[in-house]
């Protein structure tokens, strides 16, 4: 995506949230931007994801949130922003 980015001349900041882990006030912020549901963000293919049981719909939008900051491999990626919105790839 970032190669893409480049070639198009748009400027961009790539955020790798493993050395910069999100905050729950900005994953929350960025959720709400996409409106979108936790659990629309969650990637359903990490065997951490199964290993949770996430699949069951027993999880609060809380748990979830607080499981993606425990686990930030659970978060779909990549995240593209534009004019501050930002968009679920």
């Amino acid at each position: 995506m970032d190669k893409l980015l480049r070639e198009s001349g748009v400027a961009f900041e790539k955020v790798n949230y493993y050395l910069a882990p999100l905050g729950e006030k900005k994953l929350r912020e960025l959720i709400r931007k996409l409106g979108l549901k936790p659990r629309e963000l969650l990637r359903t293919s990490e065997g951490i994801y199964r290993e949770l049981g996430l699949g069951r719909k027993d999880f609060s939008d809380d748990q979830i949130i607080a499981l993606m900051i425990k686990h930030p491999e659970l978060i779909q990626r990549p995240i593209v922003g534009s004019s501050g919105l930002p968009q679920s790839r």
